[in-house]
């Protein structure tokens, strides 16, 4: 039996030791410093491989993607990102008409008439015509307002272009970040579960060479099966993140993105500071977007009330009238001004005047609200980086020890193999954790750049 306990003893170690030296080698976190360069990753060709999905009864084409590759494809395929590129057509035209100098379209006219006239002799038939064109003028200005909010319109729309761009850009980021932990989780949970399950084997024939109580064999199934459950919601986690990234980068239905990296460098250092943030806050893309239609909607309150002035038509017409050896030609010079004694857009400068405030209040809101999410976000991004830097040092190192030192032990018979279990389920649960502490130090700093509206140097978003 002792034979076979030290052969034992050697699988588990064969089975263990691959997953527990990958968390080793992941390393720590440096400090996060005021400024510092983030090499680009390269962005190479997307590979495709077809592989069995996880689910069954599925057969999937998986495309190697880098990060760099993922955010390249989210500036042309975003689905939110086209939808505000496709209202620019809409915010130019109207720009392009608020720039032309008169804004109401001159007005042609024609008569032509046909007149009986009774005469001694019988009816004298004259035929009479008459042209004009009338032209309404602006008098207050309104030709400035309208371009000035179509002007601030269309820069709000760009700043919400920018905004869509970067918001692209994180959740992509975001979503590749979880599907590269979920990859290394299933390769985690396959081998846990392939340990336990060859743990649970081995108990249950010493249970029935009556080496190992029932309790033991069954707190060894118990492992196994646990095991098995986990592996199957990593895979299920895996197959869900992947459909997910696949919809954001507008993939083929038979495809799902495979990240390529490695979850070590999602802890990298961030090269900007807090201070940096926050002065550079202003330029945000979206706190641009509601200065800019703040900007409008004073614009836009401008000209309702210069719109109160009616509008000055002027005209002229030539026309011949008279019988054929008397003709009279006739040239008319016309005034028009309607006068506004009952209705004085009332209605049109209230609305206005509503939108400028709630404009206004988005703009404050919003402006207090990002410097309160970027300091919470920053908060938390060193909490995290903090757990992180204690995982990677620590706490896995100390395990991978603690599971050397259960060889030994175990080895020499000083411990059984349920000691050895308890001691494998530390080190699997201390990956996890630091799994987890990855996944969440990246989704948070996706999130603060998001919220600061930080963009790379040399990148457009």
């Amino acid at each position: 039996m002792r034979c076979m306990t030290l052969a034992f003893a050697c699988a588990l170690a064969t089975l263990t030791w691959p997953t527990l030296s990958r968390a080793a080698t992941l390393p720590a976190p440096s400090p996060l410093p005021a400024s510092s360069a983030v090499p680009a990753s390269p962005v190479a060709s997307p590979t495709v491989a077809t592989a069995i999905s996880p689910m069954p009864g599925a057969t999937q084409q998986l495309v190697a993607l880098t990060l760099a590759e993922a955010q390249r494809l989210a500036r042309t395929t975003d689905p939110a990102l086209n939808a505000k590129r496709a209202q620019l057509a809409a915010a130019q035209g109207t720009l392009t008409d608020s720039r032309a100098w008169l804004y109401n379209n001159p007005q042609l006219s024609y008569d032509r008439t046909r007149r009986d006239v009774p005469e001694p002799a019988g009816t004298d038939r004259r035929r009479e015509w008459s042209g004009g064109v009338t032209q309404a003028l602006e008098i207050a200005g309104q030709r400035g307002y309208r371009k000035a909010s179509a002007e601030a319109s269309l820069t709000a729309l760009e700043a919400e272009i920018d905004q869509a761009r970067l918001q692209a850009r994180v959740d992509v980021t975001r979503e590749f970040a979880r599907v590269l932990v979920l990859q290394r989780r299933v390769e985690l949970e396959r081998d846990a579960a392939s340990l336990f399950q060859t743990t649970a084997s081995a108990v249950a024939k010493r249970k029935s060479a009556g080496e190992d109580t029932r309790l033991d064999a069954n707190v060894a199934t118990v492992e196994a099966e646990r095991a098995l459950n986990q592996r199957a919601q990593a895979e299920e986690g895996l197959v869900e993140a992947r459909s997910e990234l696949a919809q954001r980068l507008q993939l083929p239905s038979n495809q799902l993105p495979q990240a390529v990296g490695e979850p070590s460098t999602l802890a990298d250092p961030v090269p900007y500071s807090l201070d940096q943030l926050l002065s550079d806050l202003a330029r945000q893309p979206r706190l641009r977007a509601l200065s800019a239609r703040e900007d409008a909607a004073r614009s836009r309150l401008d000209l309702e009330r210069a719109s109160r002035y009616p509008d000055v038509t002027v005209g002229v017409s030539a026309g011949r009238e008279g019988s054929a050896d008397a003709r009279e030609r006739l040239t008319t010079f016309s005034v028009s001004v309607p006068l506004p004694l009952f209705r004085r857009n009332a209605a049109g400068v209230g609305q206005a005047n509503s939108d400028l405030t709630a404009a206004q209040l988005d703009r404050s809101v919003g402006m207090r609200a990002a410097e309160s999410d970027v300091r919470a976000l920053w908060s938390r991004l060193q909490s995290l980086q903090t757990r992180v830097q204690r995982l990677q040092g620590s706490v896995v190192p100390a395990l991978n020890d603690n599971y050397q030192l259960s060889i030994k032990s175990q080895r020499a018979g000083e411990i059984g193999l349920l000691d050895l279990i308890v001691v494998n389920r530390q080190a699997l649960d201390a990956r996890r954790d630091l799994l987890d502490a990855l996944l969440d130090y990246q989704t948070t700093r996706a999130a603060l750049e998001a919220a600061a509206g930080w963009v790379p140097e040399g990148s457009n978003q």
